[in-house]
């Protein structure tokens, strides 16, 4: 998830048809594995059979960081799921070690167990009738994307992906796209030119403008944001966005995460909430 404040300015609720959306259910999870993922993230899965089998793509978990016998942190951490399998039960993060937070969670260690609640928030709305989508991520925010390709995987929709870092070790996702069975994957980096968006631009328009994607689904990076909010214009396609906030509770209740997208006595919309995936119009919402 990415909390570009451009972007937020720019967004519309996801309405689900109602009864879709799973409950959120809470699990003392126990860690099954936990090791580093190049130089920059940190690998975690978890025990977590009934979050595993109800997660929608681009949903999130909160993760409480705190052990028992601790009293901080004291609040919780959303993390998107990078990948979740119903059959096993478990639930997949990475995740960057940059606070308080994510330093205790580094320390937890496979046997032990970690209050988890999810899944969370509005994910992505996949359209059935999609012939090409095209996933653009940048960094950890290419976590909130990984499972739309996994849901697409094994189906006539054609997968396209965009995995974009400071270099090689900041890109993710690549191997898992491909193993879903990924049509195109670009690994772009800032070390080597590729990520810098002309050159992006002039690449995707260059292959895909004679058969575009109708879905275009993006994270992590505000000028990501609005290069494919650009090329939806341009080829005439839905545009969303997985956005990220700073959140107390992750269900609502604090109002602590609003977009800031309106005016007036009615409150914008909650990124745990009615998010953290929106519709990107690229106007004032």
């Amino acid at each position: 998830m990415s909390h570009p404040t451009a972007v937020r300015e720019a967004v519309t609720p996801i309405r689900p048809v109602p009864g879709t959306r799973p409950a959120p259910s809470w699990h003392r999870a126990r860690v099954l594995e936990h090791a580093p993922v190049a130089d920059r993230y940190q690998y975690l899965c978890l025990e977590a059979p009934t979050i595993a089998a109800a997660a929608q793509a681009g949903q999130f978990v909160m993760l409480t960081v705190a052990r028992d016998n601790q009293q901080a942190p004291v609040l919780p951490r959303p993390m998107a799921i990078y990948r979740r399998d119903a059959q096993a039960g478990t639930i997949e993060v990475i995740y960057g070690v940059v606070g308080d937070g994510t330093r205790q969670l580094i320390t937890f260690r496979p046997g032990e167990r970690i209050l988890v609640v999810g899944p969370l928030g509005q994910g992505f709305a996949l359209d059935p009738a999609a012939r090409r989508v095209l996933l653009v991520g940048r960094g950890i925010g290419t976590c909130s994307l990984t499972t739309v390709a996994q849901d697409l995987a094994g189906t006539s929709t054609e997968l396209l992906a965009v995995a974009s870092g400071r270099d090689a070790t900041s890109v993710i996702g690549g191997p898992l796209y491909r193993g879903y069975g990924a049509h195109l994957v670009y690994e772009v980096t800032d070390a080597d030119g590729t990520s810098n968006i002309d050159t992006l631009r002039g690449m995707l328009t260059s292959v895909l403008d004679g058969n575009p994607p109708q879905q275009i689904m993006t994270c992590g990076s505000e000028r990501l944001a609005h290069l494919c909010r650009e090329l939806g214009d341009r080829w005439q396609a839905d545009v969303q966005v997985s956005l990220e906030a700073h959140m107390a509770c992750g269900i609502g209740y604090c109002h602590g995460c609003a977009t800031g997208t309106r005016s007036g006595p009615e409150e914008s919309p909650l990124i745990c909430k009615d998010g953290p995936v929106f519709r990107y119009t690229g106007a004032e919402a």
